[in-house]
């Protein structure tokens, strides 16, 4: 059995130089979804001058308990301390008013508003007077101090999801909030960005502030935290030092097993061109090239991943390929065929497959139910309707057969996918998308914001695919995970490839000075 020494909060480093009190206190926290229990009596103490790591797998609890204290769920048991008083937390404006910040890992932001019109609103809503145009140099400021590209005047519904990310996290900063809560805020970050956004997380502890990072990656746990709570199935399963425990045993604290990863490449031979794109020119959502004569191809069982900062050029290309923009000039070939501006479901009906970004408001419909959302490509078949009726009963059926195939966590597959964790949805869209038997699987960050045994079940789905022969084009921002499973990498800047490399050949430094405009 493993043992680990457990932290007592009187001999936190922190705790001791500054003798600071509590400052946020959650005692016995329930909270119940249907059937599932997301909080299961959790305590968590929230001291001044801590970073406090937050892990545990998708479903785990982390972010429900954190949506609690920012107001956003109410709790079923459970009281709240901040500052040593019992308090009432109704919504994430009484949060903020008792300095309570959060940046989610689903950005909740005003699309037809600009940026800095929806920061300059959750700064009135503090009481801070503060117009668009006054906080215009104040974004810039920080934008420049952490690395971020961002445009105070863009509006919200122009940007990548990992750009709208990056908007909530300027919001809460210049909130000056004492508690900042991050949900997985790294997932879309350079190793450059990360390293900024460490130091600047440790350099606002040092200042008396208590930031707690949600996080499902566990070497970062291990290098900026100051202590890490482990939670499993809705409980805490340890608190630990990260001095005193490593990437292994944290792993095994998390899960409740060792896992073995079954993540691992393997040679093979290409076959036929199954993606061709040439030449390709592709408008932004303000009229701007935002794809700028882009060529490549993907062949048969290889997997082709493109690396890059968000808002060089992706989603625009990624979107032109699976029907969802509009060509502005070149072609796009798929099996041969030139499917340039073809419908996305015709494309669909063709073969291609397509795994989101935005997995909330792009690859699910959140109100249908699990069952409605794996048949959305599939119950216009004689398998699931007739000329007049769907047939609900065997898409249920066919539903909880997915359902176990991909160890889907729901209580029934009739309740709204919108309930599900981050981890489930996306097993829900791989299920989906992978029933079709697709020729051509296009991933766009397939892992974001999973833990480690889902980020290991779905690189491992996209490694079968590749045996069996599907051409799998990845948009990724992990270059690191790019390497373990990749054929070959692209590096995309400024909506230009910048170098097309076999993996075998890759080199992670050249390859992130790519990413960010250094020939």
């Amino acid at each position: 059995m493993l043992k680990l020494k457990l932290i007592e909060k009187e001999k936190s480093p922190k705790i001791e130089i500054g003798k600071a009190r509590l400052l946020v206190e959650m005692r016995n926290i329930v909270k119940k979804f249907y059937r599932v229990v997301a909080n299961d009596g959790i305590s968590l103490s929230i001291y001044p001058g801590q970073i406090h790591a937050l892990l545990g797998e998708n479903g785990a609890g982390k972010s429900t308990l954190m949506n609690i204290l920012y107001g956003v769920y109410r709790p079923d048991e459970g009281e709240i301390y901040v500052s040593g008083r019992k308090v009432s937390i109704k919504s994430p404006k009484d949060a903020m008013r008792l300095g309570i910040g959060m940046v989610h890992q689903h950005p909740r932001l005003v699309e037809a508003l600009s940026v800095a019109e929806n920061i300059s609103l959750s700064l009135t809503d503090v009481g801070v007077f503060a117009s668009p145009r006054v906080i215009k140099p104040r974004i810039m400021e920080l934008a420049r101090k952490y690395g971020m590209k961002v445009n105070p005047d863009a509006k919200i519904w122009q940007l990548s999801y990992s750009e709208r990310q990056r908007v909530e996290l300027l919001r809460v900063l210049m909130q000056n909030a004492k508690v900042l809560i991050l949900d997985e805020p790294t997932t879309m970050l350079t190793s450059s960005e990360k390293k900024e956004l460490f130091s600047m997380l440790r350099k606002m502890a040092s200042e008396g502030k208590a930031v707690i990072f949600i996080t499902h990656k566990l070497e970062e746990a291990l290098s900026v935290s100051d202590i890490i709570t482990v939670l499993r199935k809705g409980r805490v399963a340890a608190q630990v030092a990260p001095e005193e425990v490593t990437v292994e045993e944290l792993a095994r604290l998390m899960l409740g097993y060792e896992m073995i990863s079954t993540v691992k490449r393997e040679p093979h031979r290409y076959d036929g061109v199954v993606l061709k794109v040439e030449n390709l020119h592709v408008l932004g959502d303000a009229g701007v090239p935002m794809v700028k004569g882009v060529s490549f191809e993907v062949r048969q069982g290889e997997i082709f991943t493109i690396c890059g900062v968000a808002g060089n050029g992706q989603r625009e290309l990624v979107e032109a390929i699976t029907g969802l923009r509009k060509v502005a000039r070149g072609k796009v070939f798929f099996l041969g065929r030139d499917v340039t501006n073809t419908s996305p479901r015709l494309l669909a009906d063709m073969g291609v497959a397509h795994i989101p970004e935005d997995r909330i408001h792009v690859g699910i419909v959140p109100d249908m139910s699990v069952a409605e959302n794996l048949a959305l490509k599939k119950y216009r078949s004689p398998e699931f309707s007739t000329r007049f009726t769907v047939m609900y009963d065997k898409i249920y059926e066919w539903a909880r057969s997915l359902i176990k195939q991909y160890s889907i966590i729901a209580p029934s597959e009739k309740i709204p996918a919108k309930h599900l964790s981050g981890g489930n949805i996306q097993r829900l869209i791989l299920a989906r998308e992978f029933s079709g038997e697709p020729r051509l699987m296009v991933a766009v960050n397939p892992t974001y914001g999973l833990d480690v045994a889902a980020t290991n079940f779905i690189l491992s789905k996209l490694l079968e695919a590749k045996k069996r022969g599907v051409a799998v084009l990845m948009i990724s921002e992990d270059l690191e995970q790019a390497l373990k499973v990749s054929d070959k990498i692209a590096v995309m800047y400024e909506g230009q490839l910048k170098g097309i490399f076999p993996v075998e050949e890759a080199d992670i430094r050249e390859i992130e000075l790519m990413m960010v405009g250094v020939k």
